[in-house]
């Protein structure tokens, strides 16, 4: 019996082993296709001002409100008096170097780039010498590195004028989760006008504007949330809602065209079961703080490209690409009242530690927005 066994335990560890091995080969592929570009030379204005910095990995303990040096920009950025800025998963990720492959990009000791922050809203106060989209005066909303401070540096590809009687606050919270739920319903996605989409996490920042984008689309919106949000994402919209502490949505008999998936908490196999035959499943976050260490949210994506040369549906995954054209989109849905802002909670500048510990609870109805200057 066990000479029996053993070759077999043995030829079932080793392809295991070459699994596991394949797995975290495709994630180091990923982190470096989805790197961003490397910074620009940094040039300093000899003057100082406030910002939330961190030097070291770990929870929002290692977060500091200090005095930092104030940038000026380079030859195709603006720098811009941060008004307001929001927070993102994306954040604490950085924050905590985890999952551990992006500290290929990131540092792997401790952090390249100690600042904060990426969503911004606010107004130019300089410009480089190749922009000709801004001047100082203009307020923009877009993203910058470090925009949990003062002052923000923005490539000029990466920002918009700001909708005139809109606040800052509102635009702050646009960014990285709008231009995502629009480039995952739209591009990856491929959703339709009458075309059934479910958006899985219906509440939290990505969400809400997904549901919103997804109707000004034409789709049938379903929207997954807990009990507490269903009359919120019910009044984005959203045709049909799904209380998840009631009902597990994969075990309905209803298909879609599109599941936009926030949360990353079922899988695979069994989300199979609610698509079409050509649905489209995107992938746009996951996973809590101590989740996944090494490859994190990159572990179903990576799995999802196995099974997809077999199915005839489709498994991606998305990080926003943020560009001026996909801002002004979005912000022509904002003035004509078809897309607003959820805000669930405004904190100050020094409290910026406490919304990334809010933000990190997976509770947070809409955006978290973090006040710098006068923010109306």
């Amino acid at each position: 019996m066990s000479s029996t066994n053993g070759p077999r335990k043995s030829f079932f560890r080793r392809r295991s082993t070459r699994v596991i091995l394949l797995i975290l080969a495709i994630g180091v592929a990923l982190c470096w296709t989805l790197r961003p570009a490397p910074p620009p030379p940094e040039r300093r204005s000899g003057e100082q001002m406030q910002a939330i910095v961190y030097h070291d990995y770990g929870t929002a303990d290692v977060l500091r409100f200090e005095q930092t040096d104030k940038l000026l920009p380079n030859d195709n950025q603006v720098l811009i008096q941060v008004r307001a800025a929001s927070a993102n998963p994306l954040d604490w990720h950085y924050m905590r170097g985890t999952p551990y492959l992006m500290r290929m990009e990131s540092g792997f000791g401790k952090p390249k780039s100690p600042r904060m922050g990426v969503d911004v809203a606010g107004q130019v106060v300089a410009v480089g010498k190749n922009v000709t989209r801004y001047k100082p005066g203009d307020e923009v909303f877009g993203v910058g590195d470090g925009s949990f401070a003062e002052y923000v540096r923005a490539n000029e590809k990466k920002v918009a004028l700001k909708p005139a009687d809109l606040s800052f606050v509102q635009v702050a919270a646009v960014p990285v989760a709008a231009l995502t739920a629009l480039q995952g319903l739209r591009d990856k996605g491929q959703l339709k006008a009458g075309q059934k989409v479910l958006i899985n996490g219906a509440s939290g920042g990505v969400g809400t504007f997904a549901v919103q984008i997804a109707k000004s689309l034409g789709a049938e919106v379903t929207g997954v949330c807990s009990t507490r949000n269903l009359e919120l994402v019910r009044s984005l919209g959203a045709d049909h809602v799904i209380d998840y502490t009631k009902e597990d949505f994969t075990k309905r008999s209803e298909r879609y065209d599109l599941i936009l998936d926030n949360v990353g908490n079922v899988a695979l196999l069994d989300v199979r079961h609610v698509m079409t035959t050509n649905g489209n499943y995107v992938l746009i976050g996951g996973g809590g703080p101590d989740d996944g260490r090494w490859i994190g949210p990159m572990a179903k994506p990576v799995k999802g490209m196995l099974l997809s040369p077999f199915v005839s549906q489709k498994f991606v995954m998305l990080l926003a690409d943020i560009n001026t054209a996909d801002l002004d989109f979005v912000k022509q849905l904002m003035e004509t009242r078809k897309v607003t802002a959820v805000i669930d909670r405004t904190y100050a500048l020094k409290d910026a530690p406490e919304a990334i510990r809010y933000l990190e609870k997976g509770h947070a109805r809409g955006k978290v927005v973090i006040t710098v200057a006068d923010a109306t």
